[in-house]
């Protein structure tokens, strides 16, 4: 194979089974803005999925839905805690701030792209709630798989949750690859999610087989009030909400989100083995879901785009380091080609 593009998962397509759907949901006549069966049906089938009753709403964006889900939890005076490489922080053109009124964003750093309970409460430390020259501490924000391709623990969920509950704060959890997590905790959706104290989720499918398909996921029923309008005024109340809901009909059924997302992580896995036995290539985070860091040798990384490799140079690990992404569609023989070349090429060096 000649190249392959490993840039983004979002250069991956959509799943065939989420087409057909969208074919047979243009089929006849129902009521739109989500007063049709498909909607309420999918809305049941992620009641199943996470064990517990919940409220859900469709949007078309990973950046709509971490931002509107924000903004139920946070007013425009709060702070909303997150790590410094969260998408919230780094990708998303200020919509937060946008959507919360003018909320605050303080970042956390710790390592491997995750924030931690200790280091949440040292910056809560700082004293600012009730003090009227502050903005006031209201939510924290993590990225389940990290921005870093790391997996956060359900303990290490349940520890933040336990200083968020301490301070009156709101989590959220922004899931844009949240079945690549899942899949490699080896735990239910639950147990990642309200059993270890998560208030919202934004839940990603674009990522993984959708063509433009989130939602926003509610464990707190307190958090939905007026949330139907703050969808509207920001221009995601769909008037075709089935082409949405199709959407995730198809994904969930069947476990497609997971056999989407598992295929993506063995892509992921098989590629770090074979780059891992390769002199000179080091890995700057654990492999744990479908992104890999790594540093190449120049002559490697000049030698895979010449062979038509894409991805992108990861500035933070170094200038030698660059962003490997795997996805639903990713095929062995693509893996099998890049970690040939990368050898062959190291062996030039």
């Amino acid at each position: 194979m000649k190249g392959w593009n490993f840039c983004s998962d979002n250069v991956a397509g959509a799943s065939p089974e989420i087409l057909d759907a969208l074919t047979r949901a243009g089929d006849g006549s129902v009521m739109p803005y989500g007063a049709d069966p498909l909607t309420a049906k999918v809305e049941q089938q992620l009641r199943e999925i996470f064990e517990t009753d919940l409220t859900a709403y469709l949007v078309a964006t990973g950046t709509a839905a971490n931002s509107l889900a924000l903004s139920a939890m946070c007013p425009p005076y709060g702070v909303v805690y997150c790590h410094p490489d969260s998408h919230v922080n780094v990708d998303e053109c200020g919509a937060p701030e946008f959507y919360t009124g003018g909320a605050k964003l303080v970042t956390v750093d710790s390592t491997d792209g995750k924030l931690d309970a200790a280091s949440l409460e040292t910056a809560l430390g700082a004293g600012w709630a009730g003090v009227e020259h502050h903005s006031q501490p209201s939510a924290v924000s993590l990225t389940q798989a990290s921005e870093a391709g790391t997996v956060y623990k359900p303990d290490s969920i349940a520890a933040i949750s336990a200083v968020c509950q301490a301070h009156g704060l709101g989590l959220h959890v922004d899931g844009a690859r949240f079945a690549n997590a899942i899949l490699t905790l080896g735990c239910s959706p639950a147990e990642a999610s309200w059993r270890v104290g998560v208030d919202a989720l934004s839940f990603g499918a674009t990522k993984n087989g959708a063509l433009a398909a989130e939602a926003v996921i509610f464990f707190r029923p307190e958090l939905t009030d007026g949330f139907r309008f703050r969808r509207k005024r920001a221009g995601h109340l769909f008037s075709k909400m089935r082409f949405l809901s199709a959407q995730f009909d198809a994904y969930l059924r069947d476990d497609l989100w997971l056999a989407n997302a598992r295929h993506a992580n063995e892509m992921a896995a098989r590629l770090a083995a074979g780059l891992a036995e390769i002199k000179g290539v080091t890995f700057l985070y654990p492999v744990e879901a479908n992104e890999l860091f790594v540093t190449l040798p120049e002559a490697v990384r000049d030698g895979l785009e010449a062979d038509g490799f894409m991805f992108y140079p990861w500035a933070a690990g170094g200038p030698q380091c660059v962003r490997l992404v795997t996805a639903f569609d990713t095929p062995l023989e693509a893996v099998t080609s890049f970690v040939d070349s990368a050898r062959r090429h190291a062996a030039t060096v």
